[in-house]
């Protein structure tokens, strides 16, 4: 059985979850009023009074053990959802741009080599290594160009600005992609619209 250092109106309603209680039991069960059961559940950073806080400790006390267990899940600190982040690696060689085409659920679209960010994963290797597994092509980050929240996609995008190393570009991914192409860079814009590209790349490609 965990110790309660201090009752919360979050941890008081985690209690009264696993004695799987109404609000009116559950005032009833600890001797309080109904208005301050319905207090903890409006604002969970509460912390009830020193009477109540030893009322909180025998109620937990005296439960079995099936309710002890029910609450040490209900009372876990919630993990926050992480955004869903890509990264994207902007490969520069001499005057050309590392393009991939994207098979879509309507059409195909250009855009640059990108890979899904794990939990605890670096963006920067993230983008050298879904590169590699796309094109074949070596690189290696030269700066962090900054993120965003994706216009289109609504996903945290991560860009970073790379330099080509060695290999030939080819498509090694023929499911999610229909070509794998060097594109000068005066020319990116007609392979994506200008206004779509985060403004940082254009500076760095310049």
């Amino acid at each position: 059985m965990d110790v309660i250092d201090e009752w919360t109106g979050r941890t008081a309603c985690a209690l009264q979850a696993a004695l799987r209680m109404s609000n009116e039991r559950f005032a009833n069960h600890l001797g309080i009023g109904v208005r301050t059961v319905a207090a903890w559940h409006e604002n969970p950073a509460t912390v009830p009074q020193s009477e109540t806080q030893q009322i909180l400790d025998t109620a937990y006390e005296r439960a079995t053990a099936s309710v002890h267990r029910r609450f040490a899940l209900l009372s876990r600190p919630a993990v926050p959802a992480q955004a869903l982040r890509v990264a994207i690696a902007v490969v520069r060689r001499d005057d050309m741009v590392l393009l991939v085409c994207r098979r879509g659920d309507d059409a195909l679209s250009w855009q640059f080599p990108a890979g899904m960010v794990k939990p605890g994963r670096s963006p920067a290797v993230v983008a050298v290594e879904e590169t590699a597994a796309e094109t074949g092509v070596r690189c290696t980050v030269r700066q962090h160009l900054g993120s965003r929240v994706h216009p289109v996609t609504g996903v945290v995008a991560d860009y970073q600005l790379a330099e080509y190393l060695m290999g030939e570009a080819e498509n090694r991914d023929p499911l999610e992609n229909a070509e794998v192409a060097w594109v000068p860079i005066k020319q990116l814009s007609r392979f994506i619209p200008e206004q779509t590209i985060y403004p940082p790349i254009l500076e760095a490609l310049a």
